[in-house]
């Protein structure tokens, strides 16, 4: 599947952490219960994105060729003060220049340790690009803000996961995705609203042997249709199948088993 071009990531990147950071700076309640992570907060969530931006770029900068925890990440955790949009905002700031900047200098072909055997900078650019748009969702969600994303970076990141959900049932035989892993049903993805020119459908497999996935129009056990930022959001399970402009055409059954059994990462 082509990918956007590492600089349309790393652009995507400085975008998304602007984006958070007003979030922060826009007088929600730091301290309020993310619904879409209720483990986390909404300063828990924007500490744990801007750590993730700082473990990244300790990574690309060192060209690492294994992980490194994340205790000997500097700042990692954030700045000391608890509650404060000022410096939380100014640590995610940087946290997001630093990043962006590693990837950059580094170029999409740089060899880096990466957890699902694609070992380059241009793996983590990726990453990077759908962790923090998904998590900016989450954010806006908890701040109740509105919500929308590129069209291309939105259908790259279905990608992604769908590519994630593959290497989970090659590589973690003991993960939920297993449970999908059945004969003769599928899973067919329609954005309503995409872009001319831009494949917006997709037609998921599930096999006894994993998951075999393509773009395309095809029928499918079960459908989800709907404007693709709000597919999107659903298929990453930030909005319920109910939201409207969704519609479910078949077994609801399989998507939602679908759903439930996508949980990592």
């Amino acid at each position: 599947m082509t990918l956007l071009a590492h600089d349309r990531y790393c652009d995507e990147i400085a975008l998304q952490v602007g984006l958070l950071r007003s979030v922060v700076t826009s007088g929600a309640d730091l301290s309020a219960t993310v619904p879409t992570c209720p483990e986390w907060s909404l300063e828990q969530l924007v500490r744990h994105m801007g750590g993730a931006l700082r473990w990244v770029e300790t990574l690309v900068r060192t060209r690492a060729s294994e992980n490194i925890p994340e205790e000997r990440i500097p700042l990692h955790g954030g700045p000391d003060t608890e509650g404060d949009p000022a410096a939380l905002d100014a640590w995610l700031a940087e946290s997001g220049e630093i990043a962006v900047a590693a990837l950059r200098e580094a170029g999409p072909d740089a060899k880096v340790w990466g957890w699902a055997g694609v070992l380059d900078a241009g793996f983590w650019a990726r990453r990077v690009t759908h962790e923090i748009t998904v998590h900016r969702a989450d954010a806006a969600l908890a701040a109740g803000l509105p919500y929308e994303v590129a069209a291309d970076v939105a259908v790259d990141a279905i990608d992604e996961w769908l590519e994630i959900v593959a290497w989970v049932q090659r590589n973690a035989p003991d993960a939920a995705a297993d449970e999908l892993l059945v004969a003769d049903r599928g899973i067919h993805l329609h954005a309503t609203d995409a872009p001319a020119g831009l494949d917006a459908e997709w037609l998921i497999e599930l096999t006894e042997q994993g998951i075999v996935w393509r773009r395309g129009h095809e029928k499918a056990t079960v459908a989800l249709r709907g404007p693709l930022t709000t597919l999107l959001l659903a298929f990453y399970r930030r909005l319920p199948l109910d939201s409207p402009g969704l519609e479910v055409l078949g077994e609801r059954a399989l998507l939602e088993l679908w759903l439930e059994k996508t949980t990592f990462g």
